[in-house]
């Protein structure tokens, strides 16, 4: 096989972005969510593949007939009934800097019903507050981008009303197109997936080996050469503003991984004339739509009046920048996406989607002079050593004294200090990274194939810590059970109680950590105690929590909590 060409060189800021991307693909849409979601999409059941995709439906067709007519409600149930929500979930766009969760704060309007302009009817989905809070996505309809009581600062649109290759099971072909490809293959892939190392003599001179010249030239830095063979005008002038902030405008857009093959295409489609992109230090790069477009990276106060161009749009398909890095397989892809971009690859022997949870394997420990094999079973960390070794050494370890070999591996698997071999740094990084995003059945999974409990992430939490992104009914008792504290200092010396309100978790997991002992007046190291975050975090909802303070004879510390409902 023909490998895929790969950058010869890569920004520390692009490999940060991989990796974040890498990170996204493996965890965000779990497997048994495109399964579940699927079966019920199949079935006509819209709503139950939003739950199972995790998404909150916070609107009603009945009332959206009765308030805007029995045509407008139709089109949005038809619109509904068309919704692949693990697909939206998939494509979403992620936080920067190597982060892998949701952007946060952001309004994606996927369809537009009727009226002016001004009064247009917006089917969208909100996108969570924070970035390690829960990844819960919000189905929601109306003329306004409303707020609920827990968003502090609004939510900022974006529209995918003409990307419903995003999200509309009835367009997702169109992926392969839209991405830079031509109706048989995308840029540096064969139709069947197989890699090809790029642009030769005797192409065809169709879209994708003209996405591949342009990749190739922007893999070697030459920006200039870039543009130009995409038929993009570029402006690399300083305007004085930007060595404030000791950007280069080259830098900027060498960084960025644009798809620029497709910037003339989809500024037909999307019908504006003037866009921005905002990468890194917020900087706006302006783009000026035309049979050839305009890029400049502007200044200050610059952006006035453009609007905000959406990811899917001008970024390369983090999909085909993996699989072209060896970092996935096709059949890594989201179902959907993998029969968009390869439509000749023959039927897999496994089902499609994100890997299944990796189970942990034995690892070797230097110890004592000697190989030793430590290995998470039935729930502990296991190694060779007898009790009465883990006695001493524990009494040693009590003294102030400091440990080695395995016993060191095991205070820095539950969080003692120490440094963790490699290969159960991954292991733990598989544990929380589920967690983070909210998979619950993948941290159950590893939690019954033997991973210990106990176990802490490089910050110090517990999964008692991640009970806001994840199912607590389920875990909760399982985790006190299993003997974790319920009052567990992380290194900010954080309770699981400080990360439920300070991350948004839900009105029942705060009842559910009381209810379990959790202390509401330990401090961490800011001095900052629960009973106070109530206020810090503005969580009016919560003013149930402030009469429960009362009764226990404590004060939140704020008049406005413990007004009415």
């Amino acid at each position: 096989m023909t490998a895929a060409a790969v950058p010869a060189r890569i920004s520390r800021h692009a490999a940060q972005d991989l990796a974040g991307w890498w990170k996204a693909r493996r965890y965000a849409v779990p497997r048994w969510m495109i399964e579940r979601a699927t079966e019920r999409r199949l079935a006509g059941d819209w709503a139950g593949a939003c739950a199972a995709a995790r998404i909150t439906v916070e609107l009603d067709p009945a009332e959206i007939s009765r308030e805007h007519g029995a045509e407008v409600a139709g089109a949005v149930l038809d619109d509904l009934r068309h919704l692949v929500p693990d697909l939206l979930r998939w494509h979403l766009p992620r936080a920067g800097q190597g982060r892998h969760t949701i952007s946060t704060r952001t309004a994606v309007v996927l369809a537009e019903y009727g009226g002016s302009e001004r009064n247009v009817l917006k089917l969208y989905v909100a996108t969570p507050t924070l970035d390690e809070g829960p990844q819960r996505l919000r189905l929601r309809f109306g003329r306004a981008i409303g707020n609920d009581d827990d968003e502090r600062f609004g939510l900022a649109p974006v529209r995918w009303v003409r990307l419903r290759h995003l999200w509309d099971a009835r367009r997702t072909r169109e992926l392969l197109e839209r991405c830079g490809g031509d109706r048989h293959r995308a840029p540096f892939f064969r139709p069947d997936g197989t890699p090809v190392a790029g642009p030769g003599p005797g192409g065809d001179g169709g879209p994708a080996e003209l996405a591949e010249r342009v990749a190739l030239l922007q893999d070697r830095g030459e920006v200039e050469a870039a543009f130009d063979a995409a038929g993009i005008d570029l402006d690399l002038a300083d305007r004085g503003v930007l060595e404030l902030r000791r950007v280069e405008p080259r830098r900027v857009l060498a960084e960025l991984p644009l798809a620029l093959t497709r910037f003339a295409p989809e500024m037909r489609v999307l019908g504006g004339d003037r866009y921005e992109i905002v990468w890194r230090w917020q900087t706006p790069v302006l783009i000026e739509a035309g049979d050839r477009p305009r890029v400049r990276v502007a200044g200050f106060n610059e952006a006035g009046g453009a609007e905000r161009l959406p990811a899917a749009v001008w970024r390369r398909l983090p999909d085909l920048d993996l699989l072209r890095a060896g970092r996935i397989t096709p059949e890594d892809l989201h179902p959907l996406v993998r029969s968009a971009l390869f439509p000749a690859r023959p039927e897999p022997d496994r089902p499609v989607g994100p890997p299944e949870p990796s189970l942990p394997g034995p690892v070797r420990v230097r110890c004592r002079g000697e190989w030793h094999r430590v290995q998470l079973r039935d729930g502990r960390l296991h190694t060779p050593h007898t009790d009465h070794e883990h006695q001493r050494e524990a009494a040693v370890h009590s003294l102030g004294g400091a440990t080695a070999g395995c016993f060191a591996v095991l205070d820095a698997w539950t969080g003692r200090g120490g440094r963790l071999p490699r290969r159960m740094r991954a292991q733990r990084e598989e544990l929380f990274l589920r967690a983070q995003h909210g998979d619950t059945p993948g941290v159950l999974a590893l939690l019954d194939a033997g991973v210990e409990p106990n176990a802490r992430d490089g910050r110090g939490r517990t999964l008692l810590h991640m009970l806001h992104a994840l199912d607590h009914e389920e875990l909760l008792p399982r985790l006190l059970r299993a003997g974790l504290d319920i009052d567990a200092r992380d290194e900010r010396n954080r309770t699981p109680l400080h990360l439920a309100i300070g991350g948004h978790g839900s009105q029942e997991l705060i009842r559910a950590l009381l209810d379990a002992g959790a202390r509401i007046d330990a401090a961490d190291d800011r001095g900052s105690r629960p009973v106070n975050m109530i206020s810090a975090n503005r969580r009016p909802r919560m003013r149930w929590l402030a009469r429960l303070l009362a009764q226990r004879g404590l004060d939140p510390g704020t008049d406005w909590l413990k007004a009415g409902e």
